[in-house]
């Protein structure tokens, strides 16, 4: 198969090719986090915001990278055809590598669904390269469990064939999506996105969430954790859910969100302004702007493509 194998010589790869991946004066403005989270990029896809992404860890340095799931897309890889591996996909690799060389960042890579060609591998640990199913990340005293959590999916444990359906319509949306946003800016309309606008009017959908959210802590619970951070529903989160702080670093499909840790062990949401949405040939690095933490309520930014 064509992602068998895949991870390890594309790191390999990624270290032979010359391209500028740090201006000078971004190694005096990265700011600090102790950690990281990242997930569902689907690098090998059309709509994955790869080139914002990086750009993002050019303006940073951490400890501890966690990539929580579906970073390769592994599932559209296989599909073949040409063009599906661009190089900011491989630049996006580059950067950080260029983290772990200069701030010795230790690596965690959890697997997802869409990488699931990781099973082989996973446990599998390298110098500060770590590809695992799951994790217990500890700061201050206090464990937040690791895991992507297509586990708590039925649709992509049980009935793989209908994710793989599901996929496809979600991928139609976001092609019909970008035609849409093409005709919006042409009017000087701001950016809309249908994937939310469905979500928020489909109540089976805000029931999917829940649900996905309460198995979640549950299982943080029965691993006596005191929060999980999670992927898969493309839906960045920050809320205490029955004592349990459930965290989920969303996406880079679409709404282009992180998990940043900070010294005291308190987190936030990271989510990429809108003005980083920008043609790959610029090259001005975009601001960003953050969502503050908030108990209370999460955010519902995004559509997933498993329901």
């Amino acid at each position: 198969m064509l992602c068998h194998g895949f991870f390890i010589p594309l790191i390999y790869c990624c270290n032979k090719i010359a391209v500028p991946l740090y201006k000078k004066e971004d190694m005096y403005t990265q700011k600090y986090y102790p950690t990281i989270v990242i997930s569902d990029v689907h690098l090998g896809t059309e709509h994955s915001k790869t080139i914002e992404l990086t750009d993002f860890l050019r303006t940073v340095n951490c400890k501890t990278l966690i990539m929580n799931g579906d970073i390769i897309d592994g599932w559209h890889l296989q599909k073949g055809g040409k063009g599906k591996w661009k190089k900011e996909h491989t630049d996006f690799f580059k950067v950080i590598m260029k983290m772990m060389e200069n701030h010795n960042t230790e690596l965690i890579y959890v697997r997802g669904n869409h990488d699931d060609f990781l099973d082989l591998l996973a446990p599998f640990s390298f110098a500060n390269i770590s590809i695992v199913k799951d994790y217990m990340h500890e700061k201050n005293g206090k464990h937040y469990y690791v895991v992507h959590g297509d586990v708590f999916d039925s649709v992509t444990s049980k009935m793989v064939w209908l994710a793989k359906l599901g996929d496809i319509g979600y991928t139609l949306l976001l092609w019909i999506n970008h035609i849409y946003n093409k005709y919006r800016a042409k009017k000087g309309l701001p950016y809309f996105s249908l994937s939310q606008s469905i979500k928020q009017k489909v109540k089976s959908a805000v029931s999917y969430i829940s649900d996905y959210e309460n198995e979640l802590v549950a299982l943080a619970k029965s691993r006596h954790a005191d929060g999980i951070i999670c992927g898969h529903i493309h839906q960045p989160a920050d809320i205490m859910i029955d004592g349990i702080h459930y965290l989920n670093s969303g996406d880079w499909v679409e709404t282009m969100s992180a998990l940043l840790e900070h010294e005291d062990g308190t987190w936030e949401v990271y989510m990429h302004s809108d003005s980083a949405i920008r043609p790959q040939a610029q090259e001005t690095l975009q601001t960003v702007f953050t969502i503050p933490q908030s108990q209370n309520e999460s955010m519902r930014v995004a559509f997933s493509h498993y329901f």
